[in-house]
C-alpha cells in the first residue's frame, strides 16, 4: 500500500467539509459497506456526508448502520467534494454523475484492476480482496477505531467480496482485518445470520426454478443459468433475489466457469461470470464494455438472449482452451 496514495485521500478528508459518497449500481455488500464506513468516519470527524445509490439498498443489507439514510440520486444535494468506492469507472455511478461531474474535488477508493483512474485523487489497490480493506486501513492511518458501526460496514464488505473469506481474492491481510474487528466485540454469528442465514420466500423459489433448469455446455465445463422478466413475474421475484445464483451455478462440480443471464426490464441482459481459476472472466467483460475480476466480472449485453449466450459461450472456451 502506497503511503502517498493513502495521504492524498487524508488530505482531502481534512480539507474539505461537506462530502457525497459514490456507490455503484446493483449495490453489493461491498460498495455499501465501504460508503457507509467512510460516512461514519467523516461525520465522527464533524464533517457533513452523504451516501448516494443508484437504487434501494437491498433487503439483504438493511441491517448495516444507517442503511436507512442512503440516499438515490434524485434525492442527494451533491456536495464539494466526492468519494466513489468500489466503483471501477464512472459509468457505475449512472444517475449520480452528475454528482461526481459538479464537485470541486473528487476522490476515488477502489480495488479493480480494470480501474485507470478517474478521479483527481485515485487510491486503487487491486491486491486487496475488498474495497473494505482499503476503508480498514484508511481508518488505521487516522488512528480512527474501527469497533461498533464501523466494524459491521467494513466485516461486511470483506466477507461479501470473499465468499466469507473462501475465494481466491482472500488474503491474509482480509483474515487479520477479520480477527481485529471479532477482537473488538463484533458479534460475527449476528452478521452471518443477516447475510447468509435470512432469505426471503420468493428467493428460494426462483432460485431453486433457476438452478432446475440450468444447463451445461462445453462438455460440462460450462454452467448456464438464464432468467426472464416474466419468470421473474411468476415468483413474485426481483433482481435482489437473484443474487448468488451464478456462485451456485459455479459450485456444479464440472463447471469451470458459470454464467447467469439475467434479462432487464429494459430489453437489455445482465451477464454475470464465475470462474474457478482456469479462465479470466474480467477480459472477457471487459470487451463487452464491463469489468470485474479475473474470476468474478459481469456486463450488460444489447443483444438478443440466443446471441448473448452463443457470444459468451464462445469467448469462454477460447479462454478455456489455451
Amino acid at each position: 500500500m502506497s503511503k502517498n496514495d493513502f495521504d492524498a485521500i487524508i488530505e482531502g478528508v481534512e480539507k474539505y467539509n461537506s462530502f457525497s459518497i459514490l456507490t455503484h449500481v446493483s449495490p453489493d455488500g461491498d460498495t455499501l459497506g465501504s460508503a457507509l464506513a467512510m460516512q461514519l468516519m467523516l461525520e465522527r470527524l464533524g464533517k457533513t456526508a452523504e451516501v448516494i445509490c443508484e437504487e434501494p439498498v437491498p433487503h439483504i443489507y438493511g441491517y448495516l448502520p444507517s442503511a436507512s439514510r442512503v440516499l438515490l440520486p434524485d434525492e442527494a444535494k451533491g456536495n464539494e467534494c466526492v468519494i466513489a468506492v468500489d466503483c471501477a469507472d464512472a459509468q457505475r455511478f449512472k444517475k449520480a454523475d452528475f454528482i461526481f461531474k459538479k464537485a470541486v474535488h473528487t476522490m476515488v477508493i477502489d480495488h479493480h484492476f480494470t480501474n485507470k483512474g478517474y478521479a483527481d485523487v485515485n487510491l486503487i489497490l487491486p491486491n486487496a480482496a475488498a474495497a473494505c480493506e482499503i476503508i480498514a486501513e484508511l481508518y488505521k492511518r487516522m488512528d480512527m477505531p474501527t469497533c461498533g458501526d464501523p466494524a459491521v460496514c467494513i466485516y461486511t464488505g470483506i466477507v461479501t467480496d470473499t465468499g466469507n473469506l473462501t475465494y481466491s481474492n482472500t488474503t491474509p491481510n482480509s483474515i487479520r482485518i477479520v480477527a481485529e474487528l471479532y477482537e473488538n466485540g463484533l458479534n460475527i454469528t449476528e452478521v452471518n445470520r443477516c447475510i447468509y442465514r435470512t432469505v426471503p420466500f420468493n428467493k428460494t423459489r426462483v432460485q431453486g426454478y433457476t438452478m432446475a433448469n440450468m444447463q451445461l455446455q462445453s462438455n460440462g465445463r460450462i454452467g448456464i443459468a438464464t432468467l426472464t422478466v416474466a419468470q421473474m413475474d411468476m415468483f413474485g421475484a426481483t433482481g435482489e433475489d437473484c443474487e448468488g445464483i451464478v456462485d451456485q451455478v459455479r459450485d456444479v462440480e464440472s463447471v469451470r466457469v458459470a454464467v447467469f443471464v439475467r434479462e432487464g426490464r429494459d430489453g437489455t441482459f445482465k451477464v454475470s461470470l464465475r470462474a474457478k481459476e482456469c479462465a479470466d472472466v474480467g477480459k472477457i467483460a471487459k470487451r463487452y464494455g464491463g469489468g470485474g475480476h479475473e474470476n468474478a466480472a459481469g456486463y450488460t449485453s444489447k443483444e438478443p438472449l440466443s446471441t448473448t449466450i452463443a457470444n459468451v459461450v464462445a469467448d469462454i472456451e477460447a479462454e478455456l482452451d489455451k
